[in-house]
């Protein structure tokens, strides 16, 4: 299933803040910043891509309800793909 542009804005919009988060983080490290500092950071970028990804089941799991009702959703490939976040 393909999902429209609005229905992925603010994940893309979480995905992005993560990189920029993730670009700080390499440069801390490049820079010799302390372990605990990138350490924290790199948590919250972690954190930041598992509630995008989490987001983007959420939204295609919607998606597939409203067309079609619980009969068009697949409950093992919806586990699949939640247990692949995991």
């Amino acid at each position: 299933m393909r999902l429209e542009p609005d229905e992925t804005k603010a994940i893309i919009t979480r995905l992005k803040r993560a990189n920029g988060h993730l670009a700080s983080v390499i440069r801390m490290l490049e820079e010799g910043s302390e372990c605990e500092d990138a350490l924290t950071q790199l948590a919250a970028v972690n954190k930041a891509i598992s509630r995008g990804g989490y987001a983007l089941v959420a939204t295609g799991l919607e998606r597939c309800l409203a067309e079609g009702g619980r009969d068009s959703v697949d409950a093992k490939k919806m586990e699949k793909l939640f247990l692949s976040l995991a």
